[in-house]
Parts: structure tokens; sequence; C-alpha cells
């Protein structure tokens, strides 16, 4: 903030270098012009003052220099600098500056004061001091030869101007000077070398882009409405809970050598894109920028140094801890601060040196005061099998413990023990610190009743350690979040708003703002982070006032400690229907007459995931535990107890959001099969005509509102507005459209088949399941098979069928306007089904590159032929993963569902028959010609199916069977063409016919898996999957194999997954091409 210490007497106000840099040199620019265009004195003044930081620079510039040189000049050179700074005050008063003064040589003035500035911010030594006296006379020349004329100092006092150029002939005028020892003297000798020299715009200071965002954030925040905060020895006491399993504590040296497929180690990846950081870090070690990697290897110190700047950057617990930690040394700053105005009040005010905070965390009374306000619990479930093992993890934690004292670590301890001559397991959860010697000391020891594991894990994590926490407030962190030290700061006010009004009942839960810091990483993670920030914004704001039902959606919301581990605690622990546990916290909260409220001048970081992959498994889990969330009580017991305008608002903040995506997909799923009903009955075109005759618009209209619900837009929608609120219109415009051009519409629709998918699974069958995600980097490139396991069900299969709606609307379907028209009304649905099939590969790194096409091709096609058996995982075998794709239904109400479903796909049989060529009756015997067909073909690929393995001794038999059949099957398609009026196309319809009604047949016979195998038909419904499989994989894969063959393509996806990272000058393109520069490595 601006200051002026009383020290200097100075007539300014210094504000902060960062606002000021640059501006000097701007106001140099503007003297020039004036000069040269005859422009008054106050002209120039008011054009400089425009800008007010430019007029502050200015000012202190002036003002700085002559009490720098008044300082260290004495004798004859002080009464030169006196008679300079009166001649110009006298020009300045009588408005004479643009008649006297040559503002064409103040670039030498300006160059001469730095060199004096430069010098004299070293230590003293002979040689310096010849260099100050130089430059001073160097600064005399530029002065009066061209800047101010000398004749105008002589003209009015000659005597006084005779003796001191006296004295400059004779070497005297600046011979004895004082150099600056006093520090505000070297730290304004300092500023005043930077405001000279620092030329870069306060828009590009500090370099650093996310000490730039934290920077803006802070001051922003300053001015939003927030409560005052109390002293620290009286404000409310809180503690930090944050559960962890076996995620990733601190990267080993061997994880960051450790090298992927792709020739790239995490090392050399965040080298690369935090390369200011990296040389910040060689700095504050001690080495050079350009070290290589091996020489740090060689210091146990620094190896340790650099697993931690490593960790600091991932997604690790040991970022979360020295995030959380920063509350700890916020409040010893804070307490210290207090401590000595309280001693001497005049102190802050009068600038005393006595309230610098150097040397804060050593104060015994302000470590105190932040022990008794702060508590940090890390509930780490398994910490004692992890050590009783010998596990990294264990060795980590404890070394996290020792470089934080205030860090304690609660888990659960199994014991075993011999009851009544049997053995026997008891449960203990226990908390721990580090001791003197850097050993854990056991605090407390509570006896469990029994297993307390009984639902997904996470929530008895917590629930079982939240008696080791302490104080008024708990605020819950995830161990993929952040802190930092300046919204530390603003803890006590967030504390304070317990005691605020803030409605109808005290509040419960303080909701608080999250910045997401992995958005920078690519352009994937940069929708997430922004499709994130405008819910944790936007979205919450809205929620909390006025509609009053913001709930509680993960962490890091500060809970009211003795409301909730009175009322059930913070989590429920029921497995399966609570699977989003955190929700729950805030229904339970709500119910119990509590009030959640949300808050945005304070922010916490959090981790996000940067891979498709990633991002699907999470969103798959979260739509999955909403659909839970349908069928729990708590949302029952909420809508029966809000009135109308409340529960409305809380179905759009919960069940809604899930329910009215489901609802899009279904709106153009409806739209195309009723399409198709138009074009394979062919009423499609007798009402068209009709409606034209009469001048009817309405089937028209009808038809093209369908074009907003396929783009799914409105999920973007307060993303938009949020750019708007945050940044301005102009560049929210800009952002949306880089986002556009990076293919974030691809993205969007893709996230919402997976949201429809996974909700309307569990809506049908239930069992909605915790998928991990994992937190690490995403540098590498996903095989075709991993994405094909991933998304065929989900994505892939429903595109495919959203395809073969829009070819027979287009092969059958009566269009008035034509191709264009045909275009309008099915560019959406097109583009949804595309997205569907193909993103997961568009934002694959190296997803068409040649050599990885190549070798995801073999792999794929190993994965598919190999059978599996006994204990082999779905990754390695197309059956077992089938098998597993298989294992949601498992009721009667999902198998009768699922038939329901599956009718669906009989409907393109029954209408294709009617429209071949040698179908000019209507009767139903065609169709079930048609079926019989069918059966032909199925009886057809039993026989192409046998196993040779099964028949040993018929081998030769059965290949002349095979051989036999498959000619008879050409003879009897040649026969049909040529003595009926069938045509190719004809067949071409038969096989567009047929598809669909395989995949329906398929579907049915997986849904009643028991009967079926009861009927020893499960071979052929195996082999009948495998088939469609193998077809749907060859339809997606010959484009990627045909746009890899391009070199180009590769090249232009790089800058389309890392455009971002591409902008801020960053070497993604080293990491993807393998020009790995660090011998190091």
């Amino acid at each position: 903030m601006p200051k002026n210490s009383n020290e200097l007497e100075l007539p300014i106000v210094q504000w902060p270098l960062f606002m000021l840099a640059g501006k000097v040199f701007i106001a140099k620019e503007y003297a020039v012009l004036s000069f040269l265009s005859h422009t008054s004195q106050d002209d120039l003044w008011l054009k400089i003052t425009r800008d007010e930081y430019m007029k502050y620079a200015v000012e202190e510039v002036f003002c700085s220099i002559r009490y720098i040189l008044t300082s260290i000049l004495e004798n004859e050179g002080r009464k030169w600098l006196d008679c300079v700074y009166k001649k110009i005050g006298e020009m300045l008063e009588n408005k004479e500056v643009s008649k006297y003064i040559d503002f064409r040589n103040l670039e030498n003035v300006i160059s001469r004061v730095t060199a004096i500035t430069d010098i004299l911010k070293k230590d003293e030594t002979p040689d310096l001091r010849t260099g100050v006296i130089e430059a001073i006379e160097d600064l005399y020349v530029a002065v009066h030869d061209g800047f101010i004329p000398l004749e105008i100092f002589i003209r009015e006092n000659f005597t006084e101007w005779d003796d001191m150029c006296k004295s400059r002939w004779n070497g005297q005028l600046f011979a004895t000077f004082k150099w600056p020892k006093e520090p505000y003297l070297i730290e304004m000798v300092k500023r005043l070398h930077y405001l000279l020299t620092i030329k870069e715009s306060e828009a590009s200071i500090p370099k650093n882009l996310e000490a730039r965002r934290r920077l803006q954030y802070f001051t922003n925040s300053l001015f939003m409405r927030m409560p005052p905060a109390k002293p620290v020895y009286e404000m409310l006491s809180f503690s930090v809970f944050t559960p962890y399993y076996s995620e990733i504590v601190l990267y080993s040296l061997a994880e960051l050598q450790k090298k992927n497929e792709d020739g790239i180690s995490t090392l050399f990846y965040l080298q690369k894109i935090f390369p200011d950081e990296w040389k910040n870090f060689l700095s504050r070690i001690g080495r050079d920028e350009n070290s290589q990697d091996s020489e740090l290897f060689d210091n146990p110190n620094d190896i340790l140094e650099l697993r931690f700047w490593v960790s600091y950057r991932g997604q690790t617990l040991a970022r979360t801890v020295r995030g959380m930690m920063y509350y700890r040394k916020a409040l010893m700053l804070q307490s210290y601060i207090e401590k000595i105005q309280s001693e001497d009040p005049g102190a802050a005010l009068n600038g005393n040196p006595s309230t610098e905070t150097q040397g804060f965390e050593l104060s015994p009374y302000a470590r105190a005061q932040a022990d008794l306000k702060f508590t940090y619990v890390a509930t780490c479930q398994i910490y004692g099998k992890q050590k009783a093992e010998g596990n990294a993890e264990a060795a980590d934690i404890a070394l996290l413990m020792q470089r934080n004292e205030a860090l304690r670590v609660a888990f659960i301890d199994e014991v075993e023990t011999i009851k009544n001559g049997k053995p026997s397991t008891e449960y203990y959860s226990k908390l721990v610190k580090a001791d003197f010697h850097g050993k854990d000391r056991e605090i407390y020891s509570i006896k469990l009743p029994g297993q307390p594991k009984l639902g997904e894990g996470k929530p008895e994590n917590q629930n079982h350690a939240i008696v080791f926490t302490r104080g008024n407030a708990v605020q819950t962190i995830d161990m993929n979040q952040d802190n930092y030290f300046e919204e530390a700061l603003k803890m006590r006010n967030l504390l304070e708003e317990f005691e605020e009004n803030h409605g109808l009942h005290k509040v419960s839960i303080l909701g608080v703002r999250e910045h997401v810091f992995t958005g920078s990483v690519s352009s994937l993670a940069s929708f997430m982070s922004n499709q994130e920030t405008s819910f944790v914004t936007l979205g919450q704001r809205v929620l909390s006032n006025p509609l009053k039902v913001r709930m509680h959606y993960g962490h890091p919301d500060v809970f009211d400690r003795v409301f909730h581990i009175t009322r059930g605690g913070i989590s429920k622990a029921s497995r399966i229907i609570n699977i989003s546990e955190d929700i729950y916290a805030g229904f339970n909260s709500t119910l119990r007459q509590g009030n959640i409220t949300h808050h945005e001048y304070i922010q916490v970081g959090k981790g996000r995931d940067v891979g498709l992959n990633q991002i699907a498994l999470f969103e798959g889990k979260v739509a999955g535990g909403n659909g839970e969330q349908m069928l729990s009580r708590d949302v029952y017991r909420l809508g029966q107890l809000f009135d109308f305008f409340r529960m409305m608002s809380f179905y759009v903040t919960t069940v809604g959001f899930y329910f009215c995506t489901m609802l899009t997909v279904l709106t153009v799923y409806i739209f195309l099969y009723g399409k198709a009903y138009l074009a394979l009955s062919g009423t499609g075109e007798s009402i068209q005509v009709r409606a034209d005759i009469l001048g009817n618009t309405a089937l028209k209209t009808a038809l093209n509102t369908q074009f907003i619900f396929q783009i799914g837009i409105s999920t973007a929608v307060p993303m938009i507005l949020e750019f708007i609120l945050e940044q301005g219109s102009l560049l929210a415009v800009v952002s949306f459209t880089i986002m556009q051009m990076q293919l974030c519409s691809v993205f969007f629709t893709f996230s919402l088949g997976t949201r429809t998918h996974y909700f309307g699974r569990t809506i049908l069958h239930g069992g909605a399941k915790y998928r991990a995600t994992g937190r690490g980097f995403v540098i590498r490139h996903t095989k075709f098979a991993e994405n094909y396991r991933l998304h065929s069900r989900s994505h892939f299969v429903k595109g495919m069928e959203v395809i073969v709606l829009l070819v027979v609307a287009l092969a059958y379907g009566y269009n008035s306007g034509g191709a264009n028209g045909y275009i309008l009304l099915s560019i959406g649905s097109w583009f949804m089904a595309l997205s569907w099939l193909y993103a997961p590969y568009i934002f694959n790194p190296y997803g068409f590159e040649w050599q990885k096409t190549l070798e995801d091709f073999r792999d794929w096609t190993n994965w598919l032929i190999y059978r599996g058996g006994i204990g082999v995982k779905g990754e390695e075998s197309w059956e077992a993963w089938w098998d597993e794709e298989l294992s949601h239904i498992h009721t009667l109400r999902g198998r009768i569902l699922e038939t329901i479903l599956s009718l669906r796909f009989f409907i393109f049989q029954y209408g294709i028959v009617y429209k071949l060529d040698d179908s000019n009756s209507t009767s139903l015997s065609i169709y079930g010609a048609s079926w019989a067909v069918l059966a032909v073909l199925f009886l057809l690929f039993m026989v192409f199916g046998l196993n040779p393995k099964s028949m040993v001794h018929l081998q030769l038999l059965l290949r002349l069977l095979k051989g036999t059949v498959f000619l008879l099957v050409l003879a009897a398609i040649a026969v049909a063409v040529a003595t009926t009026s069938l045509s190719i196309i004809d067949l071409s319809a038969c096989v567009l016919a047929y598809i669909p009604t395989g995949w329906g047949i398929l579907s049915i016979a997986v849904a009643w898996k028991p009967a079926v195998k009861k009927l020893r038909l499960w071979q052929m419904v195996r082999s009948l999957a495998r088939l469609y499989d193998a077809a749907m994989g060859m339809f997606i894969f010959v484009p990627l194999v045909i746009i890899s063959w391009f070199p180009f393509m590769s090249t232009f996806q790089t800058r389309l997954l890392f455009n971002q990272a591409f902008s801020r000058g960053l070497e993604i393109s080293l990491i993807l091409a393998r020009n790995n520069p660090n011998p190091g490595i």
C-alpha cells in the first residue's frame, strides 16, 4: 500500500513500484514531444496528470534525486544542487519551463542519475568512490550542456557561480561527499534506481503470471465487504482438517527422473512449464541458472529441496500441508504486530523501525498465540499400516511432521490380539506428532468398537478423527488443495462471519471460493478450470443469496464445529447412497436449521483433473452420486419441508441440473427418432406438402427449435457471464473466442454425454461407485484401447446410434429445403455424434502421430482377441472388460427397463424393409421374411463362429463346411440381385436395417444373461458382441489412420492441446518432440 516514511520527510506518496514502473519513460516522451511542438507547461503537466500514477512517479523521481544528492554532497557540491533546484522551482512557478529547458537532452540527465544510483546501491570501495565523483561530474555536464543553459545561472548570480566553476576546474566541486549508510537512504537509492531502469508497465510486473493473479485478487478483495477482524487473542479458534489415504505425499527422486513412454520425465516437464520458477529455485539454493540437473543430485539437501519444489507444483499432500500452515504463519505475524503496537501505540503511525516484522517466527508470544488459535489435523487413515510396512509414504508424512511442528496426524491403528484363545483385531483411532528427535509421539489413542470402515472409506476417515480437532470452527481441506499466505491473513475476518446476521438461522457453514490452479497446464485443464470457476463464484453466490439453497459441495468450506459434531458429524458414510458424501453435510445442516453462506473475499487453491479420461471419471462419479441423491431420504425430506420457491431453487442446484442435462440429450433422441419415423413411414413428405399448400409453418418451427437443444450451449452460459463479470466484456469475448478455437464446444458436448450416461445408468440400475481419477501430470499418450474401454458404452455406442438415425433421415426423409435444409436441421446432431466419437482422440497427446497410431492398432487388436481367463483384468482382455461392463445389470427391474429401451432398435428393420425397391406391398409377410433372413444370418454366424479347437478331429470337415457355406452365400446374393429388383443399394439398406436389430437382440440377451446361459447361447452372444465392438472400433479407427498419415496434423493437435501454454512462451513443443536438452535426465 502507499506509504511515506517520516524519516524521509518527502512531500510525496510512495506507491508500490510495480504501479509506477515505466511511467517515467512515458513522461519523458511526453516532454520531448511537447518541446518539439512548443506545447505550454500547463498542457504538458495536464497530459502527465491524466495518469495518476505517472504524476506520482514524476514527483517522486524529482524529489528523490534532490534528497539523495543533498544527503551525500557537501560544501560547493550541495550549493550547486540547491541553485539548480531553486532555479527549476522559479521556472515552474513562473511557467517558464518550456522556455528555458530543452527536454531533448532529458535522456542524458536520466542516464547520468541512473549511473550514480547504480554505484551508490553497492558497498563502498575506493574505486566506487572515484566512480561516484565521475558520475556526478557527468551529471553536471549533462545538466548544463543543453538541458538548462549555464548562462541562465551565471547571469543572475555571477559571483557564486564563479566560485563553483573554479572549484570544478580544481576538481574540488564534488570531491567530498558522504556514502549513504542509513538503511532508509540505501532503500531510497535502490527505489530511485528501479524507477529509472524498469521499463515494463504494471501489466507485466511481476513477470510470473501466478504472482500477478494472486496480487490482483488480493488487492481486489480488500475492497469487498468483510467484517472487521478481532485481535488474535480474541478471535475464534479453528482447525483445518485434511483426509488422506494413499495418494502422493512427496515425489521421490526416482519419480522425478523416471521417463514415460515418450521420453519425458516429470522434472523436465515442470522445468518447461514453470521456467521462471525453476530459475528462482536454483537461485534460492545458490546454484547458477544454467546448472545441470545432475549437479543437484550430488547434494542431499539440494535433492530434498528439489523434491519439495516439484511436489509443490503437483497435487500432493506436501503442497496442501505447506498451504495450510500459512494460517499459522499469518497468525504469528498478526499477533507479533499487535503485541508491538500495544507496547508502542504510535509505532505504526510514526513509522518506527520497531514495527519491522523480521524474526516474528521466533517470537515465543507469537508462536504461543498461533498454537492456541490454530490446529492442523491430517487424517491419514492407513498411516499405521504404511509405517509398519516401511512404505515411502509413511516416511514422507513423518518428514512433513518434522518440518511443520503444528501438524498432527490421525490414523486408524490395527492391533492383533488374542481373546478367548482366538485371534482378534482391535482398532484404535490415534493422533501423533513429531517429537524433538523426529519420532512419532502419541498424543491420544481411542479404542473403537470395531471395524470403522463401513462405507466408501473417506467419510469414515473424516468421522473417526473429527474428535481430534479443537476450536469453534473446522475447515475441511482436500489433499489436492493449496493456500496462499495473503489469503491466510483474512481468515480472522472470515471467522467473524459466524457472529454476523445472515438471516433467520445462525450460520453453520461458511462457503469459500476456490481457485483451480491446474488451469494453465493445457486447454482441457483450462476448460475444466473455467467451468469450475463459474460454479464456485457466480453459481454459489446466487445459490447462497437470495435463493438460500447453497449446500456443501466439497472442500474448503468452514464448519461450525460444535454445531456439526453434535448433529451427526460432517460426513455420511453409507455405502453407495453416500458416494458424494460432501453434499450430505449440507443437507444435514439445512435440515437441522443451519444456515449456509458463501464468501468471495477469500479463496483457497484447488487442483482438478487435467486429462480427458480423468475428467470423464470425475464427472462420472459426480453424476452417479447425483443419481443416488435422487433416491436418498435427505432430498425427499428437504423437498417436503421447503416452500415451493425454495424447493424449485433446490431442485436446480442438486438433481435438477443432471436431470435437465439428461433431458437435453433425450430431446435430441426423440427428435431424431421422430424424424426417422416420418422418413420411414412416408408421412413426412405428405405432411410437409400439405403444410406448404396451406401456408402452415408450424412444422418448420417445431423442427428448428431442436437446434437449440442439440448444441448444449446452455451449459456454457454461466461461464460466459463469469468471464464478463471478472474480466469485462471485451476480454470475455476474446477468452471465449480462444476457447472456441481450442474446440471447447467439443469438450462440453462430450461432457454432456458423460453426465447423461452415468446419471441415467444410476437412475435405472443404481450402484454408483467411486472412480479413482489419479492426480498426476498427464503428459503421456493414452492408447486407443484404453480410450475405447472407458468411453465405449457411454459415448461410442450412443454416437453410432445417432449417426444411424441421421443416415436414415438423409436416405429416406423428405427435406423441402434440399441439402441446405437437411444440414441446418441436423448439424447439431452430427456435431454431437462426432464429438462423442472422436473427442477422446482429439484431446489425446500424440493422438495423430503415425507411429503411435500403428502401436495403438496392434495393442487394440491384441486386447480384442485375447480371451482372458480367471483373474484377468479388463485392461488385458476384451472378454474380462465386457463382463465388467455388464455388472450393473443385476436386478429384475433393471432387466425389464433395459429390454424396453432396447426395443427402439427394431424400428429400423421394420421401416427399411418396406423401402426396398422390391417392396411394393405393405403386408406383414415382408417383415416376417426379413426376420427369416435374419435367422439365416444368425445360423451362418454360428457356423463361422465354431471354434476349431473344440473340434480337433473334425477340423478338415469344419473348414470345408465353412468354405461351402461362404460360396453359397455369395451365390445367393448374386442370384437375388440378378433375378429380382433388389439392387446393391438395397443390400446396403439391409445392412443398415440389420445392424441396429442385431444390437437390440444383443442388448436384450445381455440383460437376461442368466437365462441365455441356461439356453447355452452365451458363447454366441459373446462372439456377436465382440464382432460389434470390432466393427465399431474400426469405424472410429479408420479416420484416425487417415488423419495421422498427414504429419502436420500432429503439430496442429499439439498447438490445440497446449495453446495456452504456447501463448505464455512455454516449450511444450520440445516435450512432445522428445527434444530433451537436459543431459542430467
